[in-house]
Formats: structure tokens, C-alpha cells, sequence
């Protein structure tokens, strides 16, 4: 074989072995793509990241409920499950974490929606789609499922301005927003002053940071030393853990009677402090259908198949996200049957425990 027939093949054959590892990167990549390369009817892993375990709803409905659509809808399927306990830089590493075990989707309550989105991206770009749930977290989100929060906000406004009645003219309000990490409290913050600006005086008003009840109960007796207890005409809680600390303070700020203390999430203890007559009201949000939708919005996403949504969302980095806001309900002592006991929430023998069942007669409820 002469010189330049040599050099030839053996350029022939650098060709073809380059092209050969070429080939076997992309298959390789190709099977590393996750959801994308899934077929309906596969087994998928899915992470499920939850912000805090303050909230009762969180360990009590949302994992739960997330786990068994899920199971429903695929038995094969695997969630695993991690609490970031309100600490945004854990939950970054827990979203490290689920990047680095490979699993198909991620369902996602951010702790801080700004500061989650450099992990959103890295799950991303790890070809793991992301539902953001319950918070609208920042980055390039796949689907978002939560609560017409707005609307929240409104609900709960409109139902203390209702019980206040006459007497917003003559007092102030107080007003424990919740934490400004969490996009969601901006939320609930704007739809009640859309309700309450210029129907009432608000004297006070607090964002509470981690939406923890200590400081709720903290800046309430504050507010009661500053505005007086006979100014306070009621007291707007964005969520059950603040107007329990909320109520607290009321009960030893002097009060004859309590004003009225509005909540979310009818949690039992809130349940049962509407019952007794401490807070007025919370909002009712039917976890089973948001966690059905989160449930369901992953499989699809492993699965390659079209997102169930029925509307389109906006954040401040992802245009025109996959949605399905769910609306809520004011609950009261009046449709306490007809909500948390017709939905099985909480049964009735759990509301109505032995410290609660005169309450609970006087209620109509036993």
C-alpha cells in the first residue's frame, strides 16, 4: 500500500470511529432525555418538594392526596417525598438532590419563588419538567396548578367586611399579610385591599414573615398597645396559623368580645375555633382537586402527553404556563356540613371532640 493510500484509510477510519462515538453520545443523551422519551403506561419517579411543615396541610392532605392520584393513575410509579421545612436553601439542594437521582418529573411549592428558579432551570435543562404547585415559582415552570389566590384574598375581606357591618366607619382593622417570599401572599394581600380600601381604616398592617403564628400573635399585641383595643373592629389573617396566634392575643388584649378574625386553609384547629365563636371564618380550598391536578399534570408530563389545563398564566420569567387556579370557598360556622364534612376534610367526630361538642350542638353539627 503507498504512502498516500495509507494516510487515506487511515483518515477514513478516524472518520468513522468519530462518527461511531457521535452516535453512541446521542443515543446516549437521547436516553438520558427523561419525560420526553417516556411512553404512556411507563414507570416514572416523580419528586415531590413541599415548603413547610407549619401549615398542617401540607403532611396532613397535600402529600398524601399527590401520592395516591398518582398511584391511581399509574401503580408502577414511584413519588418521593421532601420537606424543605421553610428553608429556601434547603430546598434548592433538595431539588439538586432530585436532579442527580434522575427522576422523570417534579412537583414543586417553593419556599421563595425567586430564589428557586436558578434550580428550576438546572431541572430544565436536566430535561425534568417542572409543576409548580401551590406557588408560582420562577424559571422555566412546565405546568402550575393552584388556587384563584386573588380571589382569596377577596373572599376573605369581603366576608369580614360583611361581619363588621356598621361599625368599619367607626373603627380600624388590622391586617397580618403573609410572608413577601411566598408569591402568593402579594396575592392575597391585592385581592383584600381591592375589597377593603375605602370601606375601612386599616391602623395596622404586618407581613409576616414564614407566616409564622409567634410573630402573628407578636404584632397583634402590638397593634392593640398602638391603636387601642376599643379601635380594633377586626382582624384580617391571611391564613388559620396567624388568626390562631392572632386570636391569642385578643383573648388577653382586655376584649368583652372578640372582633372578628378571618383565616385560610380550615385547618381542624380553625375549624373548631369557628365553631366556638373565636374566628369568624377561613377559606375553604378543596386540596383534593388541586392535588388530583398536580398528580395528574406530572404523569402527563412524564408520559409525553398533553398537560390537563384550563387556562394559561403569566410569572415574571415564564410567558403563558399550562394552569388550572381552582376557586375557594368562604367557610363559616354555617357550611361547615356542607364543605370540610361533605368532603370527608376531617371527620365529624374529630371536629366535634369531647372539649367542643356543646359548641358543636349549639352549632347545629351533632
Amino acid at each position: 500500500m503507498n504512502a498516500t493510500l495509507r494516510r487515506v484509510v487511515i483518515a477514513t477510519a478516524a472518520v468513522s470511529l468519530t462518527m461511531g462515538l457521535s452516535a453512541c453520545g446521542k443515543a446516549k443523551e437521547a436516553d438520558s432525555n427523561g419525560s420526553k422519551d417516556r411512553k404512556k403506561g411507563s414507570p416514572l419517579t416523580i419528586g415531590l418538594l413541599l415548603p413547610e411543615d407549619q401549615t398542617a396541610r401540607y403532611e396532613n392532605f397535600d402529600e398524601p392526596l399527590i401520592k395516591k392520584r398518582v398511584e391511581e393513575l399509574c401503580s408502577a410509579c414511584n413519588v418521593k417525598y421532601v420537606n424543605a421545612k421553610s428553608d429556601a436553601s434547603v430546598q434548592q439542594q433538595q431539588v439538586d438532590s432530585m436532579i442527580t437521582k434522575d427522576v422523570d418529573v417534579i412537583i414543586l411549592d417553593s419556599v421563595d419563588s425567586k430564589s428557586i428558579a436558578s434550580s428550576v432551570e438546572k431541572a430544565h435543562e436536566a430535561d425534568i419538567p417542572v409543576v409548580a404547585y401551590d406557588r408560582l415559582a420562577e424559571g422555566p415552570i412546565s405546568a402550575y396548578t393552584s388556587f384563584d389566590n386573588a380571589e382569596v384574598g377577596k373572599v376573605q375581606a369581603k366576608s369580614l367586611l360583611d361581619e363588621i357591618g356598621g361599625k368599619a366607619a367607626q373603627g380600624q382593622i388590622v391586617m397580618l399579610n403573609g410572608w413577601e417570599a411566598d408569591p402568593n401572599a402579594g396575592d392575597y394581600k391585592k385581592g383584600a385591599l381591592s375589597v377593603l380600601k375605602g370601606k375601612v381604616k386599616i391602623g395596622k398592617s404586618y407581613d409576616v414573615e414564614k407566616w409564622l403564628p409567634n410573630l402573628a400573635h407578636d404584632n397583634t399585641n402590638g397593634a392593640i398597645s398602638s391603636l387601642g383595643k376599643d379601635q380594633i373592629v377586626g382582624v384580617y389573617a391571611a391564613n388559620d396559623g396567624m388568626a390562631g396566634g392572632a386570636i391569642t392575643a385578643l383573648q388577653h388584649g382586655g376584649f368583652d368580645k372578640l372582633p372578628p378574625v378571618t383565616g385560610q386553609d380550615a385547618e381542624l384547629a380553625a375549624v373548631q375555633r369557628i365553631v366556638v365563636g373565636d374566628q369568624f371564618m377561613s377559606v375553604y380550598k378543596p386540596y383534593k382537586s388541586e392535588a388530583k391536578t398536580a398528580a395528574e399534570m406530572a404523569v402527563a408530563l412524564g408520559w409525553g402527553e398533553d398537560i390537563p389545563a384550563k387556562t394559561a398564566v403569566d410569572s415574571p420569567t415564564t410567558k403563558d404556563v399550562p394552569a388550572t387556579l381552582i376557586p375557594p370557598v368562604a367557610l363559616t360556622v354555617e357550611n361547615i356540613k356542607e364543605t370540610v364534612l361533605k368532603d370527608g376534610l376531617y371527620p365529624l367526630g374529630k371536629i366535634c371532640a369531647p372539649k367542643f361538642k356543646d359548641a358543636c350542638q349549639r352549632a347545629g353539627l351533632l
